[in-house]
């Protein structure tokens, strides 16, 4: 929701050439709710769900300036973009060479991280979910935890104490790192499912089943779609029918031993897809303006 709110949809409208592309059937698609486009639309974190969603900033020739995986305040996507336009200035700068052009590339990533507000650091802390996805199945080898030292066997069990924030970095600070090693590649050429690769494949806030309060409808959340490759879509349907039937086999037994037992589940099935990359394709006009069409990278 962060594309049409204000800077960020000013700055796409005078700066930018737009375009999306539908990334359902790519290996590196996540799995998502279904959200519709007069659906409720939520907050959440900085690079939350990086699966899913990837807004690309792209020079004119499609050179990649800047990629940022997942959701992003408008805010602070406007910090992005006016980042990726010096980028730009770079990368079409007549006076380097290419090699100059990647040096300068990784030296501009690394320190403009360090510009980030305060505000936006907040805003950018990795959801809980995620740094216990990334310490259970990457904890040796994860880009993401910052000191492996604070994490701890028994935090990563059902009721552990919970993980500091200190032993994971922030998704602004992840992003801009995997950028540095990426210095002005094509988009052809860009390594997206390595550069996404954090967190859980699946991301949802349950938008479209929520009470008046905020709080999420649990019954009516599971009545809905999960959307994402067909490949992995069936493996979640297949995990919940797993644990349908595993309610029954309990209810079952419950029922033989003369206990109560309650279960409840909701067949569903996948619906159009909404995972999507966003490019956004600096323009430069006579006018400064960005022209009024749409250019699609599909590959």
């Amino acid at each position: 929701m962060s594309l049409s709110q204000e800077p960020a949809f000013s700055a796409l409208k005078e700066n930018f050439v737009c375009g999306v592309r539908d990334i359902t059937d790519e290996p590196y698609c996540g799995l998502s709710g279904r959200h519709e486009t007069a659906g409720n639309a939520v907050r959440t974190t900085n690079g939350a769900g990086p699966h899913n969603v990837q807004l690309f900033m792209l020079s004119a020739d499609g050179t990649v300036l800047h990629c940022l995986p997942g959701y992003w305040n408008a805010n602070d996507l406007v910090e992005e973009m006016k980042f990726a336009e010096g980028l730009n200035q770079v990368w079409t700068n007549p006076h380097l060479t290419t090699a100059q052009k990647k040096q300068k590339f990784k030296e501009l990533q690394l320190a403009h991280v360090e510009q980030h507000s305060p505000a936006m650091v907040k805003r950018s802390k990795m959801q809980g979910f995620d740094q216990q996805y990334e310490a259970k199945h990457r904890w040796a080898t994860s880009d993401t935890i910052a000191n492996r030292n604070l994490i701890t066997s028994d935090m990563l069990e059902k009721g552990g104490p919970k993980l500091p924030q200190e032993a994971f970095k922030t998704t602004d600070r992840i992003m801009h790192e995997r950028m540095a090693t990426r210095p002005f590649l094509p988009i052809s050429r860009f390594d997206v499912a390595n550069y996404v690769e954090y967190g859980k494949p699946k991301y949802d806030k349950k938008e479209d089943a929520r009470n008046a309060d905020g709080s999420v409808n649990m019954e009516m959340a599971k009545g809905l779609p999960t959307l994402g490759s067909k490949e992995k879509v069936a493996e979640e349907q297949a995990m919940k029918d797993k644990r349908m039937r595993m309610r029954m086999n309990r209810m079952a037994r419950a029922k033989r031993s003369g206990s109560s037992f309650t279960a409840s589940g909701t067949d569903t099935g996948a619906g159009s897809p909404y995972n999507r990359t966003y490019y956004a394709h600096y323009a430069t006009t006579s006018k400064g303006n960005a022209q009024n069409s749409v250019k699609n990278y599909g590959n």
